[in-house]
């Protein structure tokens, strides 16, 4: 049987490791990562952008096991429960969290040295700092206005180990925190996640009850794009597709719902323009959570074959990577990632995640316990 504690490094673990070897090529598109790679199935891969002038790369490195913002942020939320302690809330996004990502240095990989985590950080995961900090926004509105996009869902696994085996207290902790962060159907994607990562550290848990959990708590288009790209996975898994036509299939699914579909840069020529791109509504959904999962049902959850399938279908192939590992981590432990990748990673990135996962577990199972307790003496009020 596989102990909390191994879940829980296979969480964290898992989430770098998806990070990292997506990172190498992010925005680039299936095609594109077929034509230059054949195919990247080794965190020990080089960046696309490595030779591209320093005006394109903004001074950042990537490849050889390098995480970007998803480990970042991950490890950011952690830390906010070690100190907090309890569960968390929008308030906890715009007091501590904001400590962590814009005031506490940290070795940041991509810049091979210490800096705020903000430098780092994409646009809408900045308007964290500009809605709580400069706006004083009220932290339970926070999320209005932003980009909708999966930046919430990419950090929100922490949630779903504090709630474990209560997929609906992942749910409601992660709507109630992320809220500070995004709205719509970024913030929908974050508690969809948690909840699956809750559900996956249950003992003898299937990828099909994992699957029925995310769909049971999906609202609108993220309900219907799960619905829709892990059915159409049975099928293909079923007669044993290739590859070629698995991309094909699900991109034509996930376009319903995500209408960029392989223009994912933002260029001059865009500015003007009208679009459904990155905006609030009922019948979207982002990419990376239904792909995740859809790969997950395609590979019955084996773990290299579903990050290795999930990162070479192209987009935003770190947070597929990322969210695919966070619940196969929490479902099989860390056992299921090769010790020369957890060596990569430890080393390449300074971050002594092993370290960090031990602390949290025991945080984790303390505040379980108590939520335990609590439910107890709630029982005997009847």
């Amino acid at each position: 049987m596989v102990s909390f504690q191994e879940r829980v490094r296979g969480v964290i673990l898992s989430i770098a490791f998806g990070d990292a070897i997506g990172a190498t090529i992010e925005k680039l598109s299936y095609q594109e990562i077929k034509a230059q790679y054949g195919r990247v199935e080794s965190l020990k891969t080089k960046w696309y952008k490595a030779d591209a002038p320093q005006e394109i790369t903004l001074g950042k490195k990537r490849g050889n096991g390098i995480v970007t913002d998803d480990t970042l942020m991950t490890t950011a939320l952690i830390n906010v429960y070690l100190t907090e302690e309890r569960h968390l809330d929008a308030y906890d996004m715009g007091n501590e969290f904001v400590k962590e990502i814009a005031y506490t240095k940290r070795y940041i990989p991509e810049f091979d040295k210490e800096a705020m985590i903000i430098d780092r950080l994409f646009y809408p995961e900045k308007y964290i700092f500009m809605r709580h900090v400069l706006a004083n926004c009220e932290p339970r509105e926070g999320g209005l206005g932003n980009m909708i996009n999966c930046g919430a869902a990419m950090y929100i696994a922490p949630i779903g180990i504090v709630n474990a085996g209560n997929p609906r207290g992942a749910y409601d902790e992660a709507i109630l925190f992320a809220m500070g962060h995004q709205s719509s159907y970024g913030l929908e994607a974050a508690g969809v996640l948690a909840a699956c990562v809750a559900k996956a550290f249950e003992h003898g848990v299937t990828i099909e009850e994992i699957i029925e959990t995310a769909i049971l708590f999906a609202k609108d288009g993220t309900k219907m794009a799960i619905k829709d790209l892990t059915t159409a996975a049975k099928e293909l898994r079923a007669r044993s597709a290739e590859m070629d036509e698995v991309i094909e299939v699900f991109q034509t699914i996930i376009s319903k719902y995500s209408p960029m579909k392989d223009d994912v840069h933002r260029k001059i020529e865009k500015l003007g323009i009208p679009s459904n791109h990155y905006t609030p509504s009922r019948i979207f959904s982002i990419e990376e959570l239904p792909m995740a999962l859809a790969f997950i049902v395609l590979n019955e959850g084996d773990f290299y074959p579903t990050i290795y399938d999930g990162i070479n279908s192209g987009r935003d192939t770190d947070s597929i990577g990322v969210m695919a590992g966070a619940i196969l981590g929490a479902m099989q432990g860390d056992i299921v990632i090769k010790k020369e990748d957890i060596q990569i990673l430890e080393e390449t990135n300074r971050m002594n995640l092993i370290h960090l996962s031990e602390k949290f577990a025991e945080l984790a199972k303390r505040m379980i316990k108590d939520d335990i307790f609590l439910n107890v003496k709630r029982n005997e009020l009847f």
